[in-house]
């Protein structure tokens, strides 16, 4: 899913494309540079664009009132969070400004286009991520099984090395969702290279199948979003209708770095589904309730890909409480039967949001996924249908492992509760306190048939505006199998535990 940064400033795609033709515009009136000369070149106004983003003290000046979004109080912040409301997929904020950019584009606001441009509500904008992490696991993964090294913990999935977890470039326009006057549109198109393309990617979307399924690459590139957006604001309180591929809708957590509270991910959000390729229709009815209807063709799956693709709704509903203290979301996301596919899991999810002071808030979430008909691995009947399904070297769908073997097929169930717990301490950092359970009960996303636990202290810091680092340790526990540190993906091949020390620093351009 996707959430609002106003840290990052817009730059316009039409300064690009139009260069001199605004010759005569001014600078946007929000300029960052100080005594800025918006007719100095480029390079000099992007350097000081950046030594202002990293001066910034992202610190609200006193006694400046909340920020309302239709009536109802902002209760956290975007920097040092990645949210200034709460997680909400599908659609920009319907009430809230969505522009999103960087100090690449406050060079190009602050030269003499920079109004007209700020006014076309293009941007260009994105990251680099690298990241490290130490681990008690020791062996590589294996991307044949899919098991081995820090698995299943992601996405730092291979332990003890340095990586480019994401390079990531968005071009977007986002729509005026605060007027109730006229209709707008935008769209976004995001391109991601790195080894996080492989919790990305869709089946038969671009070269990252290709370079996953086939290759068992462990750098490549997704186009993991492209879509459009049309915003009514004569329906309700406003609606947004989204075209196209994006994140699912649920979710506390977000696949794109500066999305996400930390640097790594829970269980739950790793086994569930990643993105939607269809159109999802959200309408604020008023300040409390908003209402979300969706038509994919499943999760992860183009709909050109006749044997995968299934038609699949999805609906969900947001409560949001006077003061802006609770969000309640929960959402029926992709019921179409369940039948056993490509990653054809249905799922009932329900996140819950609540703000205890300015200093303190917790995130939950709960979901129970199923697929029918998935065929047991432990039957040869089963592995013989599996593998005659989905022949393919890397990534395929992994069988049940069936209570009574006995049966080729059976119904394959998974469970998760999630808990984040913010402190906030300034306007530049805050400490995450993560605890989840996951039960893998037939063994069919993680491979283990297995119980887990996971346990994580994180801080997250701003460096200005424009660079973030987030250190972390981490521990958790299967309790049925030694699913850690495993290749062969075979009980007693491995470790019980594992403890996990990462930190990755996002470069924002």
């Amino acid at each position: 899913m996707r959430f609002n940064l106003p840290q990052c400033r817009p730059l316009a795609l039409a300064a690009l494309l139009m260069g001199g033709a605004l010759a005569h515009a001014e600078a946007a009136k929000d300029c960052v540079i100080k005594n800025n000369d918006p007719h100095a070149s480029f390079g000099s106004r992007l350097v000081d664009a950046y030594k202002a983003d990293l001066a910034a003290t992202n610190e609200p000046d006193p006694g400046t009132p909340p920020t309302l979004v239709d009536g109802v109080p902002v209760r956290v912040s975007n920097p040092p969070y990645p949210y200034s409301t709460f997680p909400q997929g599908g659609t920009e904020v319907i009430g809230q400004e969505n522009m999103t950019y960087g100090p690449l584009m406050d060079a190009i606001y602050c030269g003499e286009d920079g109004q007209a441009i700020k006014d076309s509500r293009f941007v260009v904008y994105g990251w680099i991520e690298p990241g490290f992490n130490f681990s008690t696991s020791k062996t590589r993964f294996n991307f044949q099984t899919g098991t081995g090294g820090n698995y299943p913990a992601a996405y730092s999935y291979e332990p003890n090395v340095g990586q480019v977890d994401q390079v990531a470039l968005y071009l977007e326009r986002t729509p005026d969702e605060v007027q109730r006057d006229h209709y707008d549109w935008g769209f976004r198109l995001t391109g991601l290279y790195g080894t996080d393309y492989k919790y990305t990617f869709s089946d038969k979307i671009g070269p990252a199948y290709k370079q996953y399924e086939q290759y068992g690459q462990k750098y490549g590139f997704d186009p993991v979003m492209a879509y459009v957006d049309f915003y009514d604001p004569f329906v309700a309180h406003g609606m947004n209708i989204r075209v196209g591929r994006y994140i699912s809708i649920p979710d506390i957590e977000a696949q794109l770095a500066p999305n996400n509270l930390t640097y790594s991910h829970s269980l739950l959000y790793t086994y569930d589904p990643y993105t939607q390729n269809g159109v999802v229709a959200t309408v604020k009815l008023d300040k409390n309730w908003t209402v979300q209807g969706e038509l994919s063709t499943g999760n992860d799956v183009a709909f050109w890909s006749k044997h995968e693709r299934k038609l699949t709704p999805a609906a969900c509903v947001l409560w949001t409480s006077d003061d802006g203290n609770d969000v309640i979301y929960p959402c029926l996301n992709t019921i179409n039967g369940g039948k056993f596919n490509w990653n054809n899991i249905n799922q009932a999810v329900t996140s819950w949001y609540h703000v205890f002071n300015d200093k303190w808030h917790t995130d939950t979430e709960f979901w129970y996924m199923w697929q029918k008909d998935t065929p047991d691995v432990l039957n040869p009947q089963g592995a013989a249908m599996l593998a005659s399904e989905f022949p393919i070297n890397f990534g395929a769908p992994s069988g049940a492992q069936c209570n009574d073997t006995t049966r080729v097929t059976c119904t394959s169930k998974e469970v998760a509760l999630l808990n984040y717990v913010e402190y906030t301490i300034s306007g530049r950092d805050y400490i995450t306190i993560r605890n989840e359970y996951f039960h893998d009960l037939q063994g069919q996303r993680t491979g283990f048939k297995t119980a887990y636990s996971e346990h994580m202290l994180g801080w997250t810091h701003w460096i200005g505006n424009a660079i973030t680092i987030r250190p972390e340790i981490r521990y958790e526990h299967s309790y049925g199998i030694d699913a850690y540190d495993n290749p062969t993906a075979t009980a007693g091949g491995g470790k019980k535990s594992q403890t996990m020390f990462a930190m990755d620093a996002i470069f924002h351009f």
